[in-house]
């Protein structure tokens, strides 16, 4: 008989298959898998409706009030396109301000509002939370290092990413 690869005892099946050896060896499934599973876990337990990016966006903006959204663009690794956009959402849902900056009316400088600080308060709150859960299995002396070490990766392969060629 026939059949299609659908088909047959293993069909539908997930048990027992894991990632090929040569898939989880490579950096950048670890770094999907961790970011996946990250997504998952803000989703669930801090917020599903403000994103991570959302939240970065927030972060900067209490940090560097009044400076403009294509220098807080860098500061929270977007382009500027993306945090445009999520600025108009945060702006749309009261969270934050923009404004003509003092010496560029083109350019949009931010600033959190009440409602901003509130809600960023919140979030950190169950980021924090979050935060020490997903480390708990970490032992203590690592985990300071492990969002450095993160950091330094992400810059690494923001730069390769930035290449003519490698």
């Amino acid at each position: 008989m026939g059949g299609s690869s659908k088909s047959g005892p293993r069909a539908g099946r997930r048990d027992g298959v894991v990632a090929p050896a040569d898939l989880s060896a490579a950096p950048g499934y670890g770094a999907r898998r961790l970011y996946q599973a990250y997504l998952a876990a803000w989703n669930r337990h801090v917020d599903s409706v403000l994103t991570g990016p959302q939240f970065a966006v927030l972060s900067a903006v209490r940090a560097y009030p009044g400076y403009d959204q294509t220098a807080l663009a860098h500061a929270v690794a977007l382009d500027t396109s993306t945090m445009a956009d999520v600025c108009r959402r945060l702006e749309k849902r009261g969270l934050i301000a923009r404004g003509p900056a003092p010496h560029d009316a083109r350019a949009k400088v931010l600033t959190l509002t009440e409602e901003g600080v509130v809600a960023f308060r919140e979030v950190t709150r169950r980021t924090r939370k979050l935060d020490r859960v997903l480390l708990a299995d970490c032992p203590p002396e690592r985990r300071e290092g492990l969002a450095e070490l993160l950091n330094e990766l992400g810059a690494a392969w923001e730069a390769v990413a930035e290449r003519r060629e490698i």
